[in-house]
């Protein structure tokens, strides 16, 4: 069986993708940087590039496959792009596609409320709907709740803003209910939709069991996180007003206006109605707690080309003389022993079960002075090489290296920073204090691996640091997502089989022109 996705970036996507791979489906994936994102499945997902709602490169795109995933959809006008264009008729280009082709069952991604919602984005999918409803062939709809997990755009942000905020403002007073469902488990409702055929012309609810709210949310992270930050009420009849001047001037809210709307009319499944996640599709949803859990470790990576201002590289080493370790031994004792070589207004023990040793896959949360909690994920473990990425609600956007090698008879230690400050913000705050933070912690850490290896440092820790220009950033940027992606496929990359440009000069005596890294 053949299944044509679109939209493979969002939580939605991904977990639909995944699903539908895990179940043996082959896929094709459009989406407009599909060669992009078909990288984290490998070959198993082919890449389509188009734009539905400007109706390019769509043509051609369902020949040949058994069912449609329309998963692709806009909440609010962003980037362009209005959700008429994105869900009414990036909806109507694609059926027309669909029917050109004979494919012989659409499945159409709705939210649940649209059939009563006056919000733009629910009159949006109500217009969607009947457009699917008019397809000549099978056609399904599912109206699913607040969904949720990793790249979600509100209980994602919520949790960042618990970690990283002093007080966070409360909608409404916080006990507006809603009634969300897992990315995972909505991800295998909609593959199991694309294979049965008993569900031809049916319009179909899917939430998870349990209903909350943003005060509960915030209650549930506080357990996970170990952070409690002071809650502010939007009284009801400032909300709108208050979402729009937040929203005017950068402060992140866990709701937009039209978000807001939609949960004031509630998104929830009445009583009355049938739950097909559990009655139809006979899936155990996760209950929330395990989700959230889940989710807090599982934030995507924030890249270098989703921060502010410029590109730096910055370097610190330090050539050692007189050690007994070689560059391998060194490195796993850093990686045993990373935790306490960070400086002490560093806390690597930020929240529960935080790992301690540098693991592949392994996410690491950790409190810095006046930001609250941040995450890194380690990317990549080599004996020589370790790489870690932000990731979203860090105040940088970019990696960190850590490598070890032979300099004659000393070895050295060597800390390879490439970031930007993720918002303006984080620039204004980086300025007068967090670059000295960010210097002292490496130099520190440095001076602490020197100790380590029982020899000495023949100078002091060495510092240099310069801007990258654009097609610099870009060669970054290519390297560290295809870091991702081979993370995310939980495949290390082989020896000497990295995205790298070169593989014998080290980066850090390259040209200009040629910064991604070794490998």
């Amino acid at each position: 069986m053949k299944v044509l996705v679109t939209g493979g970036t969002g939580a939605v996507g991904r977990a639909t993708v995944t699903a539908l791979v895990e179940r043996g489906r082959r896929v094709r994936l459009l989406s407009r940087h599909a060669a992009r994102d078909v990288a984290q499945w490998g070959d198993a997902v082919e890449p389509w590039s188009g734009d539905v709602s400007r109706n390019q490169g769509i043509a051609g795109s369902a020949e040949g496959v058994d069912a449609i995933l329309h998963v692709v959809g806009l909440v609010a006008d962003a980037g362009g792009s209005t959700v008429d264009q994105v869900n009414v008729e990036g909806t109507r280009h694609l059926l027309r596609e669909a029917e050109r082709a004979g494919a012989p069952r659409v499945v159409f991604v709705s939210s649940l409320g649209a059939d009563r919602g006056s919000s733009d984005y629910h009159r949006s999918k109500r217009q969607a709907e009947e457009l699917v409803r008019a397809y000549p062939g099978e056609w399904i709809i599912l109206r699913p709740g607040n969904v949720y997990g990793p790249g979600d755009d509100e209980i994602s942000l919520l949790l960042r803003m618990v970690r990283t905020l002093p007080v966070i403002p409360v909608i409404g007073g916080g006990d507006v209910k809603f009634q969300p469902v897992y990315a995972g488990d909505l991800g295998i409702a909609l593959a199991m939709a694309a294979e049965r055929g008993d569900l031809a012309q049916r319009t179909l609810e899917v939430a998870g069991l349990e209903e909350t709210s943003q005060n509960d949310l915030l209650d549930r992270f506080a357990r996970i996180t170990g952070r409690e930050p002071a809650r502010v009420g939007i009284p009801e009849f400032l909300t709108s007003f208050g979402i729009s001047v937040a929203e005017s001037v950068g402060i992140p809210l866990p709701f937009h206006e039209a978000q807001l709307t939609m949960l004031r009319e509630g998104n929830r499944i009445s009583a009355d109605r049938v739950n097909a996640l559990v009655d139809v599709f006979d899936i155990t949803p996760t209950p929330l707690d395990e989700g959230l859990r889940i989710l807090a470790d599982a934030l995507p990576e924030a890249l270098p080309s989703e921060g502010f201002g410029a590109l730096k590289r910055k370097r610190y080493w330090a050539d050692i003389a007189g050690s007994a370790h070689t560059p391998e031994s060194l490195m796993t004792l850093f990686r045993d022993r990373f935790g306490e070589l960070l400086p002490d207004f560093v806390d690597s023990r930020a929240e529960p079960d935080t790992p301690q040793r540098l693991e592949e896959g392994a996410t690491l949360t950790m409190a810095l002075p006046l930001r609250g909690n941040i995450q890194i994920r380690v990317e990549e473990v080599t004996p020589r090489r370790i790489t870690l990425c932000t990731l979203e609600g860090h105040p940088l956007t970019g990696a960190v290296r850590f490598l070890a090698e032979e300099r004659g008879d000393r070895v050295r230690f060597e800390v390879q920073v490439y970031d930007r400050p993720a918002t303006l913000v984080d620039h204004l705050m980086m300025r007068p204090l967090g670059e000295m933070l960010q210097s002292t912690t490496w130099q520190q850490l440095v001076t602490g691996v020197v100790r380590l290896s029982s020899g000495r440092a023949a100078h002091d820790v060495e510092h240099v640091e310069d801007v990258l220009d654009q097609r610099q950033a870009e060669l970054i940027d290519e390297w560290l997502r295809d870091l991702i992606m081979a993370q995310r496929r939980s495949a290390p990359t082989p020896p000497g089989e990295s995205a790298a440009v070169s593989a014998e000069i080290p980066v850090s005596e390259r040209t200009a022109t040629e910064l991604r890294p070794e490998a």
